[in-house]
């Protein structure tokens, strides 16, 4: 194998087809995927985790302006910032935290899909009912819940797990 031959793991490239800004102050956007497995989909993300962590973002944390400038680069291959995309994003990275997002439609096809009811549903994630009827109604639920819910399903647990799950909490 020479060192310019390519390796196709069979896995496309996740492309972003347009980028849209939701909401500067909370660093939501619309993302239309073009290509990858969310191919066809368009999603609301969060990009608070990383835009609140790695200090190469500082400039997006306190500026709903500089955030409004996102665009799409190469190709949709990422997101930048900036007349000049001095700040930038891989596609992959937004795809991490669009799989990783819930929205209540979301959070409806869980319950459904486990056989949850909400009161079940709080006990296994620590939450009032209230607070559920809420994230049924919000737009993007917390990524803290959105991840207990990723947790839950790849675990298994289904609704008669419940009330045990319950009582060990």
């Amino acid at each position: 194998m020479t060192a310019t031959e390519l390796i196709s793991t069979g896995v496309k490239l996740p492309r972003i087809g347009e980028v849209r800004c939701v909401d500067g102050k909370r660093k939501v956007v619309s993302i239309a995927w073009a290509r990858g497995p969310r191919e066809g989909r368009t999603d609301r993300v969060d990009l608070s985790p990383l835009i609140d962590t790695f200090r190469f973002y500082r400039p997006l944390r306190h500026d709903p302006a500089l955030f409004a400038t996102v665009h799409m680069m190469n190709g949709g291959s990422a997101l930048a910032w900036g007349n000049a995309d001095e700040i930038d994003m891989a596609a992959e990275s937004v795809m991490r935290l669009a799989e990783e997002t819930m929205t209540a439609d979301d959070f409806r096809e869980f319950l459904e899909r486990n056989n949850l009811t909400q009161e079940r549903a709080a006990l296994l994630l620590g939450r009032s009912p209230r607070q559920l009827k809420y994230y049924l109604s919000a737009g993007i639920l917390p990524r803290i819940v959105s991840l207990a819910c990723i947790g839950l399903e790849f675990r298994g647990l289904k609704g008669g797990d419940a009330s045990r799950a319950g009582r060990r909490a």
